[in-house]
């Protein structure tokens, strides 16, 4: 009775969120039939259907993706609210995918082989990678795992944090119609719009957290200068904070010129210090990890507060 008590009293929420943590840790994401993959599917052959290039049938193309898993959640979560919340989690964190991922590009940079190494950062930033050299290739793997710490770690538990399991869950569902559709394309400019605005207004709060770990983790007078100073020159408002945080807490240069699409763009600076290296890859899977125990520690906190 005990351990029924601790799973629906006050520490039910950090023991769910830890769990699914481990999960992720010990599992990472589903290989074969993934929710998102199927979700993926879904959601491409809503666009299909209803894109005529309006904000309109944005709307009611995100509204028909996401809303019908959310209320399902809501209405499965009573049966069993400890395990639905922790496989609700689960299935939207990547916090292992994202680190198999940097090391996937860390080790071959670190080992001289570059054609691979860029091979392997393409699969994970949407910049034009052939021609990248070390710095670029370590710069571009920084920044992506920087910002992707908040899209695939932080706003999911933040919204967990309030929410329980069908808040991460409407949060990875928005993210993924983001990254989707969230384009200024002739195809997604006004389709895209709505997604691209619920996305930027759930993550507003979570990337300044994100932003604020990092920084607490790090040398944080340079992460907090580079924030101020840095983060509202980017167009995105929750990466530019997220990156400019992250970047100075390692103490290291990103930003710049990058190619996207075969057209170069002149990006602001990220954080200070000497360009990125193959080891800085390291130290931001490092400041991650770190941060999500942070954050885990945090809720336990909440947690004892409330008992």
């Amino acid at each position: 009775m005990a351990e029924l008590n601790l799973l629906a009293g006050p520490y039910a929420m950090p023991l769910a969120a830890l769990a699914a943590v481990l999960l992720d840790r010990l599992f990472g994401e589903v290989r074969r039939f993934h929710p998102l993959v199927g979700f993926g599917a879904l959601a491409a052959a809503i666009e299909k259907r209803l894109n005529r290039r309006t904000i309109a049938g944005g709307v009611l193309g995100w509204a028909l993706a996401v809303l019908p898993w959310v209320a399902l959640a809501l209405a499965l979560r009573p049966l069993a609210p400890f395990a639905v919340d922790v496989l609700l989690l689960y299935f939207s964190l990547g916090a292992r995918s994202l680190c198999e991922h940097a090391e996937a590009v860390a080790r071959p940079l670190s080992e001289g082989r570059l054609d691979e190494a860029r091979q392997r950062v393409g699969w994970i930033v949407s910049r034009d990678t052939a021609a990248l050299d070390e710095a670029g290739v370590a710069k571009a793997g920084v920044e992506s795992v920087l910002e992707n710490g908040n899209d695939a770690i932080f706003g999911a538990l933040f919204w967990f944090a309030l929410l329980g399991g069908p808040g991460a869950l409407l949060f990875r569902l928005a993210n993924t119609l983001d990254a989707m559709w969230g384009y200024r394309t002739e195809r997604y400019n006004l389709y895209g719009r709505w997604a691209a605005r619920v996305d930027d207004a759930l993550n507003w709060l979570p990337a300044r957290l994100t932003a604020l770990s990092y920084a607490l983790l790090g040398r944080w007078r340079d992460a907090l200068a580079c924030w101020r100073t840095q983060a509202p020159g980017w167009e995105s408002p929750n990466a530019g904070p997220v990156m400019a945080a992250g970047a100075g807490s390692l103490g290291v240069q990103c930003g710049g010129a990058a190619i996207y699409h075969g057209r170069e763009e002149i990006r602001p600076p990220l954080g200070c210090g000497p360009a990125p290296v193959a080891a800085d890859l390291g130290r931001a899977i490092t400041l991650i990890r770190r941060s999500l125990w942070l954050w885990l520690a945090v809720l336990f906190l909440i947690g004892a507060l409330h008992a």
